[in-house]
């Protein structure tokens, strides 16, 4: 074909393509269903790619060849189109030079190709070393030319085939994917492709089915007995959703786009009809349906694997080998002795849960038995959940040594938990939009009853040394797991969540038969599940009145140690990112001032504060020793601190700050000492220089500028008029601060940067995370006296952002407001931030007010 008549049947072919495709969206966007969709559009593009293969004039000298989801025929409006262009072995240049350029008129006319271009054996060499090649192949349909290239592809394939080397092959390829998406379905923005539940692991039954000769479709499966024709149907239902959503995304989203990112969430909701309510946005209600879509082919899929791979694997006459009257083990999975176990003895819906936690050998459960469950999971009506036996078998599941968490899981999976616990129900595939938890609220729930085992677990006790020790001498640690099963469960109810959840919290151990003084542990821990994190990171803990009402708020050891442990697994379960050794290590020093402060009251004696910073000065004081310094070589700048300054200090910083200053007291060059920190992330900066305006400011910036993140400051004045401020800082993408800056750089440049005295720079402009843009968080805040009215407290919630530390510090610089300790608390993109200030007007509220409505418009800006 010569260039120009070549140009003019690319604009004719580009322009029948486009209103072909405009033709089908539109009669989607109608109503239409996906299925019809899929297929048109698949027929659309086979008549417009066979007409260019004719025009090319390429006939029979080659085969072009539909692979992959176009093969199958279900083309998704942005996927790629997948073609083998086949060979003969004696293919000679004058071919290969026509299909080069034909793929790039396909590309010429709109159709992205993904192409390759094998002979024959090729094929089979390719597909023997990747199963990936293997699977399109034995979905491979013939478009256009060599007929017979195609029957030789498509027998030599058939003939090569082995069905149970391929079940293997595919079965650990599923596996490794789930494991790519942490085995689960409930992430915020789930891949609708590849996610478990989603179509990928239909498709992958569908190819082992293929390859087995046990049919291409559903209704064929069910004619051969692989499932029921009710399961087929639900089969069907459940695949028309998926891929009604993710040909509306690709629409939506104007290109091939499968995780249902946040930017398209409500977009996608608004296609499917749903409307915000009062307590719940429209994607919430459409990410619950797909959820609960994907637990449904999840369930299905481990049904249908079981069949196929008893066919596939019949192996030889087995025994069974009884367990008790209603269940017997077959093949290492327990199975139901009778299939209408569970409709005359609704107490096995349980009991079958904990036979597996009691018997670590079986892999699970059989498919006739997992149907049965299925079928039988109404039975747990409100008479179940009232009838003695029943509640017995729950609490057996909850203190079994073993398999707690694999069984709570698979119950879940099963729709047995919500059935057993209505309010848990109500929790399953519901969203979090809170910018830090990144699961839904059950999926959250589970995780904290996890967390809580690991603590028991000798294998973790080197990931949680402190927790393992503490839960190690915990008596009937088992109520801690019913604490975590309940401190979110009322989430979405509107109100507070703890207090709601508190009330279904006593409601449960009440019918459990919990006696009242561990039921009133389990409602406490419900109730103020929120509170040590809360005080540990937004209060001054070196404050004896914040320790003090804390521990009036636990009360004994006991539930202080239950409280720790609830803690660091629920904040450890919220999002790999939102846990770090800072928040860690303020949560133990709140946990070892409290139960010192219980201790003392415990053994009928006062605690006093000034024993705790005498003993603690002594630890610093032998640190320096062991540094050759003399007995009274630190006592000239002792006498320049205050005793806010020992309180705030632990003996390493005291005796590390002392090593730096105890010759420079009186430098007139800023004294800017770094080093990696002791709790292992991030790096710890002290300054000392003469007091100066703006210096938290300046400071701020310059930490900003190295995108470094500050968690944590101590802002002094000593009696001899210089600032002692102390930092944690960390990288800003989480990481040690080391990537941006070694403790001697850091050294070098803020000092230089002090002396200097420039003036103070604008902030860092940086870009708001995708997700802050979509769930924006409204700045909040506040200036209030504190208990005692000596000094005042800021409290700033905002979405987090690059400089956002920089900005309030500038505000404040702006009113003549000095602070002295900052607590930086990053929840995901949520910034939650307390600040101790003093200086300016404070005292006069028309000033308050002005502070706090500047700060507020630099938020919003």
């Amino acid at each position: 074909m010569s260039a120009l008549p070549q140009a003019v049947a690319a604009g004719r072919y580009r322009q029948e393509l486009q209103a072909g495709r405009r033709e089908l969206f539109d009669a989607f966007h109608a109503g239409g269903s996906a299925r019809r969709l899929l297929a048109a559009h698949c027929r659309l593009v086979d008549r417009v790619l066979a007409s260019l293969w004719v025009d090319a004039g390429i006939g029979e000298r080659a085969a072009l060849v539909a692979v992959g989801g176009y093969g199958r025929g279900e083309l998704y409006p942005a996927s790629d189109v997948d073609v083998l262009l086949l060979l003969p072995e004696d293919a000679g240049d004058e071919t290969r030079h026509a299909l080069e350029a034909l793929i790039g008129l396909f590309w010429d006319i709109g159709i992205e190709v993904g192409h390759s271009v094998r002979t024959v054996p090729e094929c089979f060499a390719a597909a023997a070393a990747d199963i990936t090649v293997q699977t399109t192949l034995i979905e491979a349909r013939p478009l256009a030319g060599s007929r017979a290239l195609f029957a030789a592809l498509e027998t030599g394939t058939r003939a090569r085939l082995n069905a149970r080397d391929f079940y293997t092959a595919k079965r650990l390829e599923l596996e490794q994917r789930h494991t790519k998406y942490q085995d689960t379905p409930y992430s915020l923005e789930p891949n609708c492709k590849e996610s478990p539940g989603g179509l990928r692991d239909l498709q992958v039954i569908l190819w082992i089915a293929r390859a087995a000769g046990l049919g291409t479709s559903w209704s064929e499966l069910a004619a051969r007995g692989v499932i029921t024709r009710t399961e087929a149907a639900m089969l069907g239902k459940r695949e028309a959703l998926l891929q009604t959503i993710r040909a509306r995304l690709h629409l939506i989203a104007g290109r091939r786009e499968d995780r249902l990112l946040f930017d398209h969430q409500d977009r996608l909701a608004a296609s499917f009809g749903y409307s915000a309510t009062a307590s719940r946005r429209a994607s919430e209600q459409l990410m619950q349906r797909y959820y609960i879509n994907c637990r449904w082919i999840i369930q299905l899929n481990t049904i249908l694997l079981q069949n196929i791979a008893n066919q596939l694997f019949p192996g030889a006459a087995f025994e069974a080998h009884p367990l008790n009257e209603r269940f017997h083990v077959e093949r290492d999975m327990l199975a139901a002795s009778d299939p209408t176990v569970f409709e005359t003895h609704p107490g096995a819906l349980l009991e079958c849960f904990h036979l597996l936690q009691q018997h670590a050998e079986l892999k699970g459960m059989t498919a006739p038995t997992l149907r049965a469950l299925w079928r039988a999971r109404n039975r747990m009506d409100a008479a179940f959940r009232r009838d003695p036996g029943n509640r017995a078998m729950f609490m057996q599941i909850l203190r079994s040594p073993r398999g707690l968490v694999h069984e709570l899981r698979r119950m879940n999976q099963w729709g047995i938990l919500g059935r057993y616990l209505p309010p848990f129900k109500r929790i399953i595939g519901q969203m979090q939009h809170d910018l830090f938890h990144v699961y839904t609220v059950d999926q959250h729930i589970l995780t904290v009853v996890r967390n809580v085992r690991r603590f028991t677990m000798l294998e973790f006790a080197h990931e949680y040394p402190m927790c393992s020790r503490l839960i190690a001498s915990f008596e009937r640690h088992w109520l801690i797991y019913i604490a975590a099963l309940f401190h979110d469960i009322a989430k979405g109810r509107g109100g507070d969540h703890s207090l709601l959840g508190r009330a279904d919290a006593r409601a449960f151990c009440r019918a459990h038969g919990i006696d009242r003084e561990d039921t009133e542990l389990v409602v406490f821990l419900v109730e103020h599940h929120l509170t040590m994190s809360s005080v540990a990171q937004k209060q001054d803990l070196s404050d004896p009145d914040v320790i003090g009402r804390f521990a009036a708020v636990v009360r004994d050891e006991r539930r202080l140690i239950a409280l720790y442990l609830l803690t660091v697994a629920d904040i450890r379960g919220t999002s790999p990112k939102v846990w770090n050794a800072w928040k860690g290590k303020l949560l133990e020093d709140l946990f070892r001032a409290t139960r010192r402060l219980l201790g003392s009251k415990a053994r009928g004696g006062a605690f006093s504060f000034d024993t705790d910073l005498q003993e603690k000065q002594a630890e610093a004081l032998r640190i320096l020793s062991l540094y050759g310094f003399s007995p009274s070589a630190h006592e000239a700048l002792w006498r320049q601190l205050d005793m806010a300054y020992f309180l705030r200090h632990d003996a390493k910083e005291i005796a590390w700050q002392t090593r730096a200053l105890v010759a420079r007291m009186d430098s007139p060059e800023p004294v800017v000492r770094a080093r990696f920190s002791p709790i292992g992330e991030g790096l710890e900066v002290m300054v000392y220089v003469r007091d100066q305006p703006d210096l938290f400011a300046r400071i701020c910036g310059f930490f900003d500028r190295r995108n470094l993140t500050i968690l944590d400051a101590k802002i002094h004045t000593t009696r001899n008029g210089y600032a002692l401020d102390s930092f944690l800082v960390m990288d800003a993408g989480g990481e040690e601060a080391a990537p941006h800056g070694q403790p001697a750089e850091i050294e070098r440049d803020l000092r230089q940067a002090l002396a200097l005295r420039a003036p103070l720079a604008d902030p860092v402009t940086g870009r708001v995370s995708r997700q802050a843009r979509h769930f924006a968080i409204e700045p909040a805040v506040n200036i209030r006296p504190d208990e005692k009215g000596q000094r005042y407290i800021l409290s700033v919630t905002a979405g987090d952002r690059p400089g956002l530390l920089y900005r309030i510090a500038l505000a404040l610089s702006r009113h003549g407001v000095n602070l002295q300790t900052a607590k930086i608390t990053t929840l995901g993109e949520r910034a939650e931030d307390v600040f101790l200030i003093e200086g300016g007007d404070l005292g006069n509220p028309k000033s308050v007010l002005a502070i706090e409505t500047d700060l507020v418009d630099t938020l919003r800006r």
